[in-house]
């Protein structure tokens, strides 16, 4: 039986007689004998990687089963003027707290990164800031309190998301969450605190950002709760490459926006395959090569920064600003929770969506909502239950990564969305330090108050009393009052 050879000129043979006879076959045929010969190895690296994947959730899971996660109130004096500047300062601090495992850790220990939570609780009115940490960064945490807000108080104070329910549809409660992403891709920045301070007359005048968002904590009656979640994750300096690769693109007259949860630039990647391909083959067969040696000239007549519009300037040195700092992978959360016939999320959650408008920039990014526990067409009650457990999972463990993957903003951003309120933004209800605090004498009696959030106190273990083995029965031990434990 004869068979194909092909000549080379380096002076051997090569038999493709087996690739001849396998292409002359169906189409169906020709699949079905290439996964044969070697297609079980992709399903093979599939179940690896799916494997691998497992194997590290299930490692991590074994790894974070022994965190302890506190809660601490942070209140500040009512009259300390400090601009959102120093929490910036307090975002930096808590970088200290990047880990990066290395393999080994990551895939035999299950080491991973912690997180912090930033959150505003407004129940009943009152209106809390907290920050929630693991125990091993209490410490990190409350120094980059004090170092900038040396009159704070902090206190650790029970986890409030208790009262959340378990399952949906609730007899007492219902809920309506909102997830924020950002507009378009990560690398363009939103607008900061510097763009919200305005020259009257002579004076410089700061329009507190907080004012617009806690004026929708401060309208919340008896028994509803809104609660804000900024989930914050310390990551390296490789998000910075997407913003130096997106100014050489706008440098060089591309750079089109790419949003979080927009995947249009991937279609039109794909979509112009087949154009530039037969444009290349075209060139080839008309032994045209001009294009090619032409478009360095033109790439490099784009690339002058002098040539850009005033927008484009703008824009690019928005980007250059915010990868100039640190950054933290994000996830904006807000759930508003009540009894069902107090049940009115209009009232605060729609201010809330329009208050984070104001982060909002032409031709840059923006903060929208993403992800909401509304109605679907299909199986509407079902799914809409599915949802809220959903978000009531993501609010009780502050997961960063459920309902798609978080987004970097940069700490002048972060100090942005989260600050304390300087003293001209009237929130009645805003917990504050009263006074300064110093040492207090000796053995002086103290008298505390209970507010909404309770003081996390250690279980105190009861005094024992040893009673003397040669006691006679039935006779009781003489107890000194001072030792009687208190009823």
């Amino acid at each position: 039986m004869g068979g194909t050879i092909l000549t080379t000129p380096f002076g051997f043979n090569v038999d493709i007689t087996f690739w001849v006879q396998l292409f002359k076959q169906p189409t169906s045929e020709v699949i079905r004998s290439v996964y044969a010969i070697g297609g079980w190895t992709i399903l093979a690296l599939i179940f690896f990687w799916m494997g691998s994947i497992l194997w590290v959730h299930y490692r991590q899971g074994k790894y974070t089963k022994n965190w302890q996660w506190v809660l601490l109130a942070v209140d500040v004096p009512p009259l300390y003027i400090q601009s959102p500047k120093a929490v910036e300062q307090i975002f930096a601090h808590l970088s200290g707290a990047k880990v990066g495992p290395n393999i080994g850790e990551k895939f035999w220990k299950g080491k991973k990164q912690k997180w912090f939570s930033l959150e505003i609780v407004g129940i009943d009115g009152y209106i809390q800031f907290l920050i929630r940490t693991e125990n091993e960064f209490r410490d990190l945490v409350e120094a980059a309190i004090y170092a900038q807000y040396a009159e704070a108080e902090i206190t650790e104070v029970d986890d409030y998301t208790g009262i959340l329910p378990h399952h949906f549809p609730d007899d007492n409660y219902d809920i309506f969450g909102v997830e924020f992403a950002l507009e378009e891709n990560e690398a363009f920045p939103i607008r900061t605190y510097p763009s919200f301070e305005y020259n009257m007359s002579k004076d410089v005048v700061f329009s507190d950002p907080m004012a617009a968002l806690l004026e929708n904590f401060s309208r919340l009656g008896v028994g509803e709760q809104l609660w804000l979640h900024i989930v914050i994750e310390p990551t390296s300096h490789h998000w910075k490459e997407k913003g130096i690769d997106l100014v050489k693109d706008l440098v060089a007259g591309g750079g089109s926006h790419g949003g979080h949860h927009g995947g249009n630039w991937l279609v039109d990647f794909f979509s112009s395959i087949p154009m530039k391909i037969a444009q290349e083959l075209m060139n080839v067969w008309n032994w045209n090569f001009e294009a090619a040696e032409g478009g360095h000239e033109e790439e490099a007549t784009a690339g002058k920064v002098s040539e850009l519009t005033p927008g484009n300037k703008t824009v690019i040195e928005a980007i250059e600003n915010k990868i100039a700092k640190l950054g933290f992978k994000s996830k904006v959360r807000v759930l508003y929770i009540s009894k069902k016939e107090l049940y009115n999320p209009g009232k605060c959650i729609d201010g809330l969506v329009g208050a984070f408008s104001q982060f909002h920039v032409q031709n840059s990014n923006s903060l929208v909502a993403h992800h909401a526990t509304l109605k679907h067409y299909a199986f509407k009650n079902y799914r809409l239950g599915l949802v809220k457990h959903h978000f009531v999972e993501m609010f009780r463990k502050r997961k960063i990564k459920i309902a798609g993957n978080p987004y970097i903003l940069n700490i002048e951003e972060l100090a942005t969305i989260w600050h304390f309120p300087l003293p001209f933004v009237k929130t009645p209800l805003l917990q504050k330090a009263e006074t300064k605090r110093g040492e207090p004498p000796m053995n002086l009696p103290l008298e505390t108050t209970s507010g909404h959030l309770r003081m996390r106190r250690a279980p105190t273990p009861e005094p024992s009393v040893e009673i003397p083995s040669s006691l006679p029965m039935g006779d009781e031990p003489a107890i000194p009052p001072e030792d009687l434990p208190y009823g």
